[in-house]
């Protein structure tokens, strides 16, 4: 079973609204000022192609063994059932970093995993074949606070649609 990051369907569309609003803006002013040409034109076009590059969302899925993360400049991925270190940066936007036996590192918005109960369990249940492999050697205690912390907003998110 393959678990995909949900959120990602509202994050394209907003990347693609800001790069149209930034393309209709420029094209706008540019027009009202009466310096439109067809270079400046594709200028503010290729402008607003970076604004959706710069915007666009990852691509985030996990199974079983792996957890892929895939942006516009690559992939990386991080084998979750042989970690060797689990960590935690930042407070307001907190980041988790993974990285596996191979050296593989890959660094995640906790946000993602909060907003995707499905893809935090198969990471957490790779986290937890680690630590029964041996392998995880730091990160316990920031693997437990992660899962406390995505339970947390699971309940706040259930209790507000009046399931919980």
């Amino acid at each position: 079973m393959t678990a995909t990051a949900r959120e990602a369907r509202a994050g394209r569309r907003l990347a693609g609204g800001c790069a149209a609003l930034f393309l209709g803006l420029m094209v706008t002013l540019d027009g009202c000022a009466g310096t439109l040409t067809v270079v400046r034109a594709g200028l503010w076009t290729g402008g607003a192609v970076l604004v959706l590059v710069m915007l666009w969302p990852p691509r985030v899925t996990a199974d079983e063994r792996w957890l892929t993360v895939r942006g516009p400049l690559g992939a990386r991925r991080v084998r979750v059932d042989a970690l060797v270190c689990v960590q935690r940066y930042g407070l307001v936007a907190a980041v988790l970093e993974l990285r596996d036996v191979r050296g593989h590192r890959l660094r995640l918005p906790m946000a993602v995993l909060e907003a995707d109960p499905v893809l935090w369990q198969a990471v957490e249940s790779g986290i937890r074949r680690s630590r029964e492999r041996g392998t995880l050697l730091t990160g316990r205690r920031v693997a437990a606070a992660a899962a406390a912390r995505v339970d947390a907003r699971a309940a706040e998110i259930l209790h507000a649609s009046g399931l919980g």
